[in-house]
């Protein structure tokens, strides 16, 4: 079974895959380029209710430490307390607080907490399909974004160019690309 729509028989309460699954982000560099990165390890319970969509709910939980933007001492510097400061704030978490579904967009607000400081946020998703693996396993897909300011979380670190400008931006673009796998009811 593959379908595009979110209907009853997709009610219930799903675990985010993490092997199919990205949570990313992208900043600019220098003012000229994008670096991108994500993090390699998180997991994440969604419930689903397509009756009554504003029931719906997510809980998001990230390792801080283990970001990747393939680049060792870029991110040894962003685990520091220049950036996401690690060692006191090893999670990056987001608990839904409402959710809103038309038919095709998913908006999910929440509190978003980085480095200890909490905001609320909106995070528009697109349903990307529903459908059950080969091992049957029922699973939905969504992908969404969001840009953030990361000094709405206290992360202020920054480098002046001799041409104007800074060296890493304010804004930055969070992805997700998730995978969820429903529970089995035991």
């Amino acid at each position: 079974m593959s379908t595009t729509t979110i209907t009853p028989a997709l009610n219930g309460s799903y675990t985010i895959d993490p092997a199919h699954s990205r949570i990313g982000f992208v900043a600019r560099h220098a003012m000229v380029t994008k670096v991108r990165g994500s993090f390699n390890s998180f997991d994440g319970a969604v419930s689903v209710d397509a009756e009554k969509p504003q029931e719906s709910s997510v809980e998001l939980t990230i390792k801080v430490d283990s970001i990747d933007t393939r680049n060792a001492d870029r991110d040894g510097h962003l685990r520091t307390n220049d950036f996401l400061d690690v060692e006191n704030h090893p999670t990056i978490t987001f608990r839904s607080t409402e959710a809103a579904f038309d038919g095709e967009t998913l908006e999910l607000t929440g509190d978003l907490t980085v480095r200890g400081v909490t905001q609320k946020v909106t995070v528009p998703f697109s349903f990307e399909g529903a459908a059950t693996d080969p091992f049957g396993n029922q699973r939905l897909g969504f992908e969404g974004q969001h840009a953030i300011s990361r000094k709405d979380y206290g992360i202020t670190w920054n480098a002046a160019l001799e041409t104007g400008g800074v060296l890493v931006s304010d804004k930055i673009v969070l992805e997700f690309e998730i995978s969820l796998v429903k529970n089995q009811n035991v």
